[in-house]
């Protein structure tokens, strides 16, 4: 479809969502002129005015586009190399940084999580350049419309650089992922109380196993952004102000803060798997003591019984008047007797 056969476009709202027939063109832009955000809604056919408009800072984002919007966008207004076009349409499976000089292309990943089902993400494409950012995501992400909120939000806002939109971005996307360590956390807890009941191997042992998967998943997903941040606060890139670099350090922070967390979850789990190995190996051997013990407190009677059942001609004990009840006493005192020396041993 030829992107002029998109000029009968209708505005829906104030975000700058457009009704084109039955399909919802979902593209957002926000226009800053010296710094402050303007109420202009522009269409994709004024973008590139717009870009080359002295004092003027754009952030378009493309929400589940078209193949003809990211053609019009992504080619036609703003020449982005095609090999950067074509890893923004494909899905890329690591986040990644790659400067080609006057922008850079970031691949970001928002993460959510279900226990049961393990982690999911969602892949977020900046084009960062002098004055513009242009988002692309494939299916609709909180943490972008939160940060296009807040600026509708505070019209006056300053911004000075769509580095500022960056940062926002990112660290919209690493707090994402607190409802994903929220959920591990409980699964964590859950484990550890369940070491601390009847719970069964067959049920602990797979637990253990999947959780310290998922675990190991989210160190995966966290260890490359947290390298695509570092590559930006090095101050290497014109595109990134010197006043921005602490606050994706701040970001680059929080991700350290999320791997190492899930690494010490980890270890929680092992030594928890450690301690219900030890609870049921001590449990095992309060069993055999008391089966011991048992056993210890049998050989009296059978010592007795053994010697009044020889069928010997001449044993003069079997015809005494009071060889039985002897014999009875005889076999409760010792069994009693052996009872008081185990407990005051602590045997039993």
């Amino acid at each position: 479809m030829p992107i002029r056969s998109l000029a009968p476009l209708l505005e829906f709202s104030r975000l700058g969502f457009w009704i084109y027939g039955a399909a919802v063109v979902m593209i957002t832009t926000l226009v800053y002129r010296d710094h402050k955000l303007t109420p202009l809604k522009p269409g994709v056919e004024s973008l590139a005015v717009l870009r080359q408009e002295p004092g003027v800072l754009l952030w378009v984002d493309l929400n589940q586009p078209t193949t003809e919007e990211v053609t019009a966008v992504l080619e036609t207004v703003f020449g982005f190399h095609p090999l950067t076009i074509e890893d923004c349409v494909a899905d890329s499976p690591l986040p990644k940084i790659e400067d080609y000089g006057d922008y850079l292309y970031l691949v970001a990943h928002s993460i959510a999580y279900q226990a049961g089902n393990g982690f999911t993400t969602s892949e977020l494409d900046l084009f960062l350049g002098p004055n513009y950012l242009v988002t692309y995501h494939r299916t609709p992400l909180k943490a972008v419309q939160a940060v296009i909120e807040r600026h509708q939000r505070t019209p006056s806002t300053l911004v000075r650089g769509p580095d500022r939109f960056a940062h926002g971005l990112l660290d919209g996307l690493v707090e994402s992922c607190q409802p994903a360590l929220a959920a591990l956390r409980s699964e964590v807890d859950k484990l550890e109380e369940g070491v601390l009941i009847n719970i069964s191997a067959e049920e602990l042992f797979p637990q253990v196993v999947a959780l310290r998967k998922d675990l190991s998943r989210l160190r995966q997903l966290i260890r490359p952004q947290r390298e695509v941040l570092m590559t930006l606060t090095q101050g290497k890139s014109k595109l990134i102000r010197p006043t921005i670099v602490p606050y994706l350090r701040d970001v680059g922070d929080d991700l350290v803060r999320i791997e190492t967390q899930a690494a010490t979850w980890a270890e929680q789990l092992i030594l928890s798997f450690r301690i219900y190995l030890n609870k049921s190996g001590y449990e095992a051997n309060q069993g055999i003591k008391i089966i011991t013990a048992i056993t210890a407190m049998t050989i009296p009677p059978l010592l007795i019984g053994g010697w009044f059942g020889m069928n010997f001609r001449h044993m003069p004990e079997l015809s005494s008047l009071h060889g039985y009840a002897i014999s009875v006493a005889l076999t409760l005192t010792s069994m009693v007797g052996m009872l008081l020396f185990m407990r005051k041993q602590r045997w039993i």
